[in-house]
């Protein structure tokens, strides 16, 4: 018998060896471009790690972080019953978002007034709880009716676990205006605080301006470290001690639905601060991190797919060491979310943090290959970029500038090609859309018309946008002709061979808006012909294999041209058969990596003009 272990009877487990299986299943096929991919900022995301050194860094309080709910309906007492339903239901703290800040979508708390806040915070006991403002250009007048209220109510502001929230580099950033004082009038409001007990964090560096422009996660990194560093400079200028100043500084980081680089921007988020805080010669302090899910991820098509995507941008968020977490509600991008979208948005962290136990380990990416090297490749870049705003005089002359706007719009292009071809794929809008999908309920508040934006505001966008403006043309047809603009499937040969192409098209079709007609598929070009007329479609789709291409693609598209189809597409590659099949008739190809926008656009506007 042998006596030893189980795993001694093998051979070690070697990267060598996993590499000699890699090629024999690759078959010839390029390692690189098969399995290694590279992030926006061209960070190279191998396929496999081994085992790191974990790199000791300033991390989150042992605990959960907080379950953070926005309050942003205009009204103050029915912001305060959705407030209460949040936190008895298991938040533990609130975002107060007041009307015509960025971030407020056209809703937002309207409350000017200390009574106003008061209705809004009736009931809610403030030191047992978080509460951050994100009130924009109103950040002053928002820090100033909190402290009133907590004056009135008799809470020593030292009690309280409050963020102010004054970004004024940020509020330039979304809006491209100044803030008449600025950064002068914030640091003598931390003052005044100061001398009443405060001790929270009065200036927060925001990362999400940059994010809904389209940056990257290293350009969102160094646009916000350089915040953190003009405010950490001002205040200190102002006459705040810089320990002081220090303290009174917190971050907002984006969290989206990509888990590997948002844990690894977090982690490296603390470890960038920490180098600053070094150069500085102050000692490293936990950094007090917030993180809300991302905007320019969300759809108004398919908006339950939206949870999926915050419950994992969450979990990411956690588990990369925000000590704060707010979700959006599902709805967000269709209106103002009423109480179940929000129920949804707290309740999954509560399943995260409770019976996920997401929470128990302080860092639990620690030692991960993968997750050390993405979090300090992602530090060295954001280090690089931020070095880069720092030789432009420093975040607010890079962006009075246009510096740092000009750099995120070519990574907005970027992403916008990505977003066209399919190669960032966005469930429900680009990929496995549903044309019969259920309306979802949002509150019956309007929103208020968009403030305008100067011409150095960085753009807010969400990546669904083109193809749910293609599906808006649709639902006009509809509501107009009492149909959808169709497609005909003009498959060729038995099922088994156009079934896959003939599915990629449907699914690529509907994106747009545009219903595809099946059929069981033909041979004879004179029934696809008369089948094609009967659809009452003007637009028709080829569908099969290279091989039965190769010898009844220019017959059929010729029949379907001399039947009246005004656009004819091939789902695949034409290879060779290019110049027979655009002379046929054939006038665009839909595979993967093709600009599908640019596709779906012509092909809309020829199928709802029928």
């Amino acid at each position: 018998m042998e006596d030893r272990p189980f795993a001694d009877l093998f051979p070690p487990a070697t990267r060598e060896r996993w590499l000699g299986l890699v090629e024999g299943v690759l078959k010839g096929g390029d390692f690189e471009k098969r399995l290694v991919s590279r992030s926006a900022d061209g960070i190279r995301i191998e396929p496999l790690y081994e085992a790191a050194e974990p790199v000791a860094q300033p991390m989150r309080a042992p605990g959960p972080w907080r379950i953070s709910q926005r309050l942003d309906h205009p009204d103050p007492a029915a912001a305060n019953a959705l407030a209460l339903a949040d936190l008895e239901g298991g938040a533990d703290a609130l975002t107060l978002v007041f009307a015509g800040a960025p971030s407020a979508r056209g809703y937002g708390l309207e409350a000017h007034d200390v009574t106003a806040l008061e209705t809004a915070l009736s009931g809610v006991m403030l030191p047992l709880i978080g509460l951050r403002l994100d009130a924009g250009a109103r950040g002053i007048e928002a820090a100033e009716l909190v402290k009133a209220l907590a004056e009135a109510r008799g809470e020593a502001l030292g009690a309280l676990d409050l963020d102010l929230g004054l970004d004024p580099i940020g509020t330039l950033a979304a809006t491209g205006a100044e803030a008449d004082e600025g950064l002068s009038q914030a640091a003598a409001l931390l003052a005044t605080f100061d001398a009443a007990g405060f001790t929270g964090r009065a200036m927060l560096a925001d990362g999400r301006p940059y994010h809904e422009a389209g940056a990257s996660e290293g350009a969102e990194l160094a646009a916000v470290l350089a915040t953190a560093v003009a405010y950490l400079r001002g205040l200190e200028a102002s006459g705040h001690d810089l320990a002081r100043a220090r303290d009174a500084i917190a971050v907002l980081l984006v969290a989206d639905a990509d888990e590997f680089l948002t844990i690894a921007k977090f982690r490296a988020m603390r470890r960038l601060w920490a180098r600053v805080e070094a150069a500085c010669g102050l000692d490293p302090k936990p950094l007090r991190l917030h993180a809300e899910t991302a905007w320019r991820m969300m759809t108004r098509r398919e908006p339950f797919t939206n949870i999926l995507r915050t419950t994992l941008a969450t979990a990411s968020a956690g588990l990369g060491g925000a000590d704060a977490v707010t979700a959006l509600p599902y709805t967000l991008a269709l209106g103002l979310s009423d109480g179940f979208a929000r129920r949804v948005a707290r309740n999954s962290q509560i399943v995260l943090i409770e019976e996920s136990n997401l929470a128990r380990v302080a860092d639990p990416a620690a030692g991960a290959g993968s997750f050390e090297t993405l979090t300090q490749s992602l530090a060295e870049t954001a280090w690089a970029g931020f070095q880069e705003i720092e030789r432009e005089g420093g975040i607010l002359a890079s962006l009075r500038a246009g510096h740092l706007q000009g750099r995120i719009a070519a990574m907005r292009a970027n992403r916008t090609k990505a977003v066209a071809t399919r190669r960032e794929a966005l469930t429900g809008a680009s990929e496995f859309p549903n044309l019969y999908e259920k309306p979802v309920t949002v509150l019956d508040v309007p929103a208020a018309a968009p403030m305008p934006a100067g011409e150095a505001a960085l753009p807010s966008h969400r990546l669904a946008e083109p193809y749910e403006a293609l599906r808006d043309t649709s639902d006009a047809h509809l509501a107009s002709s009492g149909k959808r603009p169709a497609v005909f499937l003009a498959n060729l040969g038995p099922v088994a061979v156009f079934n896959a192409r003939s599915t990629f098209a449907a699914n690529a079709f509907a994106a747009g808006g545009i219903e595809a007609l099946g059929n069981d598929g033909f041979v004879e070009p004179a029934a696809l012909a008369e089948a094609f007329t009967a659809s009452g479609a003007a637009i028709a789709c080829l569908c099969s294999s290279d091989a039965l291409y190769a010898t009844h693609a220019v017959a059929a598209a010729e029949a379907l041209k001399a039947a009246g189809a005004r656009e004819i597409y091939l789902a695949g590659k034409p290879g060779d058969l290019d110049a027979a099949l655009r002379q046929a008739g054939v006038t665009g190809y839909l595979h993967a990596g093709g600009d599908l926008l640019a596709l779906l656009g012509a092909a809309l506007a020829t199928a709802a003009a029928a």
